[in-house]
């Protein structure tokens, strides 16, 4: 009888651990953990809601932002406790110890977050694009070197499952040949025009804190897609004409861009803009013998050899290329690497083509 009462309570303290002890599976006790530092980037209200649909993923650990006003009103916004909040980030990051940081600041203050993270050997994501001069973006690299850490930059671009399919076709199947040209368009009326948050507004209309205007706002899209489909080779030359065509609006930066890029045996043509009459991220590849043309996230016009002007629907991406915050998952995992649009590599150029444009436009020389 004891035995089987040893027994007995032998099976149900196992029972017992099992239902509280951390499963070695995908669970709560395994998501990653993640700070938000900034609140100032209109972006960072996308990425909560899908940090909301990844929550048995990834949850947030502690948010740094300096404004008392858009703590409380992100609190509220998103169900958030007071104490998850910080005005210091040095202390934000020793007391929550995060695995990466999501950052949602200007994009002048990249360095200084890159370089408080990477000496406590966390990750780091920034908004597009990565730096204001290559001054900063080497600082940025600096840090990230010596800290050991990876630093990727989202566009939102790089989820289009377009981009994907124009990959496929004009890099792996080479269907339309060598490239030729390239056009990027995009942008959308104005960040005013479209009632971005005001603490967006005051910064992406600073010539320092932003860098520029649509130039370097909607110009690094194009930038960066050029650079991933020619396998990171610089440009021979960059000439750019930049233009106020709102003074009354925008009285500091551009709102009107166009970039040319001059590579050995093409051509890349970037046009960004606040003045479109809707808004717009499309992309156009010429190649030797036919053309792809991506439009928005989901549409790709395909003419080859031969052939008729087709529609395709892109096929889905991978899950882990579906969205920034499963990419960034899978790379603090370390189960993939970062590369393509998202890499430091393809950054680092996309800043010398926007600093070298940003100068082109000054001097109206190329």
């Amino acid at each position: 009888m004891r035995t089987w009462f040893r027994t007995l309570a032998f099976g149900c303290i196992l029972l017992l651990f099992r239902a509280v002890a951390p499963s070695s599976g995908a669970g709560y006790d395994n998501r990653l953990r993640l700070a938000i530092v900034g609140l100032v980037h209109g972006h960072v209200s996308g990425f909560m809601r899908l940090m909301e649909s990844h929550k048995d993923e990834a949850q947030i650990v502690g948010i740094f932002e300096p404004s008392i006003e858009l703590q409380r009103k992100f609190a509220e916004r998103h169900s958030l406790a007071t104490t998850a909040f910080f005005n210091d980030l040095s202390v934000m990051l020793d007391r929550t110890k995060p695995e990466a940081v999501a950052t949602f600041t200007s994009t002048y203050d990249h360095p200084m977050v890159v370089e408080a993270c990477a000496s406590r050997g966390i990750h780091v994501m920034v908004e597009k694009p990565l730096a204001v001069s290559m001054e900063h973006a080497r600082t940025i690299r600096r840090a990230a070197n010596r800290g050991g850490i990876h630093v990727i930059v989202n566009y939102e671009t790089t989820w289009y499952p377009s981009r994907g399919s124009l990959w496929s076709l004009i890099k792996e199947e080479r269907a339309a040949g060598e490239i030729r040209r390239m056009v990027a368009l995009d942008g959308h009326s104005g960040p005013k025009e479209i009632g971005v948050p005001r603490e967006f507004l005051n910064w992406l209309t600073d010539p320092t804190k932003n860098g520029a205007g649509a130039l370097f706002d909607f110009g690094c899209y194009g930038a960066n897609l050029m650079t991933w489909l020619m396998d990171n080779q610089r440009p021979v030359t960059v000439t750019a004409i930049t233009q106020r065509i709102k003074p009354e609006v925008y009285p500091r930066v551009d709102d009107e861009a166009t970039i040319l890029l001059e590579y050995p045996k093409a051509q890349g043509i970037i046009q960004a803009s606040w003045n479109w009459p809707f808004n717009r991220k499309d992309f156009e590849v010429y190649g030797e013998g036919g053309y792809a043309i991506a439009t928005g996230g989901n549409a790709v016009r395909v003419r080859l050899p031969g052939k008729r002007e087709e529609a395709r629907t892109p096929e889905p991406l991978p899950p882990d290329e579906r969205d920034s915050l499963s990419y960034l998952i899978g790379v603090v995992r370390g189960k993939r690497k970062p590369s393509g649009p998202s890499s430091l590599d393809n950054n680092m150029i996309v800043t010398e083509i926007l600093e070298a444009a940003r100068e082109s436009a000054r001097r109206r020389k190329t």
